[in-house]
């Protein structure tokens, strides 16, 4: 998978929900930090001026206890792992939606989601009740995720965003002041949960429980669901599918509308070029897809919204075409890549066939 912090949406991203990357907490301008050097040489985080000074601060931005900010930040290690799981693939890596497809739309997320949908049917109908997202969507979301919630991550959460957030690697794009913000989202959460800092386990970015929501993206759109006084995206399924339909809702799901429609891409060269340019961003009238010699669908031209022209390649094959809509659209801002949105899409009809 491609790059999980840059924000291109036409090719895969390195899973996490992110919801992951895309809805975090917005960056704090603080001064740089020591570029990351050997484990051997780094000292314990308790002892750095530089994390103690931040955990001072952060207690006050957020209303924390600093002495127990200070006490969480000590106990927090350095993972020599996650600076090179964060940084990006190499150059020149073949986009394969096939192969990509493949990987999610597959037996095992199959059976795992049969379960999943039956066992929490209630709740996916109260979310799709209340919120308009459909059963198959967030259904989708949580197999690619975490194949309901049996890939949840092996990293203490604590150390992957206090690594992140005062050893980021060189080599790319720093985002030190994202992961600091995580860090401090955290921080609040687990003060806000009585949850000690040391216990949470997620991704190497720090993305957490079977939806894979960043710790800001939890507390600014995590749903105690159920109503049982707490937010919890580990073991509470009512919470994850409550979530999971918010978070889409607050990024612009249209009710009972389509996710995409089928089209023959323009022949023209310049044609497919410029109604690719917005990438998947919805830009464009059905007039205007017809204008350029983009065939739609009889759905498609029914079409009164906006639409992207959505192009997967393919390897050494003829890529896919497809036109998105808004919705499309809101499921990637849960992960910035039309192959992660498109495999939810197609994972939650699948399972919702074999329902039927």
């Amino acid at each position: 998978m491609t790059d999980l912090l840059r924000p291109s949406n036409r090719f895969p991203a390195r899973r996490f929900a992110l919801q992951a990357l895309g809805a975090g907490a917005a960056a704090i301008a603080l001064p740089a930090l020591a570029a990351p050097r050997k484990d051997e040489e780094l000292p314990p985080y308790g002892e750095r001026e530089d994390v103690m000074r931040f955990a001072e601060d952060a207690a006050q931005r957020q209303g924390l206890d600093p002495a127990w900010t200070r006490e969480a930040l000590a106990r927090a290690r350095f993972v020599p792992a996650v600076t090179r799981l964060i940084m990006p693939p190499p150059a020149g890596t073949a986009k394969n939606w096939a192969a990509y497809r493949a990987r999610f739309v597959e037996p095992l997320r199959i059976r795992a989601g049969l379960t999943f949908w039956a066992e929490n049917e209630r709740w996916l109908s109260l979310a799709e009740e209340r919120w308009g997202v459909p059963a198959a969507i967030v259904v989708g979301i949580v197999g690619v995720e975490t194949i309901y919630g049996r890939n949840t991550g092996a990293y203490r959460v604590l150390d992957a965003l206090a690594t992140l957030s005062f050893d980021f690697p060189t080599g790319r794009r720093d985002r030190t002041p994202f992961f600091r913000s995580e860090l401090e989202a955290f921080l609040r959460y687990c003060q806000q949960e009585n949850l000690d800092p040391a216990e949470p386990l997620g991704s190497y970015a720090g993305a957490m429980g079977m939806p894979q929501f960043m710790p800001s993206s939890l507390l600014r759109y995590g749903i105690d669901f159920d109503e049982d006084g707490h937010i919890d995206l580990q073991r509470n399924p009512a919470d994850v599918i409550g979530s999971v339909a918010h978070y889409l809702a607050q990024f612009g799901w249209e009710r009972d509308a389509p996710t995409h429609f089928g089209v023959a891409a323009p022949v023209e060269v310049r044609d497919r070029a410029l109604l690719l340019v917005p990438d998947i961003l919805p830009s464009f009238a059905t007039a205007e897809f017809a204008e350029r010699g983009a065939r739609l669908d009889e759905a498609g031209r029914a079409w009164d919204g906006k639409l992207a022209l959505i192009e997967l390649a393919n390897g050494d094959a003829a890529p896919v075409y497809f036109a998105g809509t808004g919705n499309f659209y809101a499921i990637t801002r849960y992960n910035w890549s039309s192959y992660y949105a498109m495999a939810v899409i197609e994972l939650g009809e699948a399972i919702r066939r074999q329902r039927h």
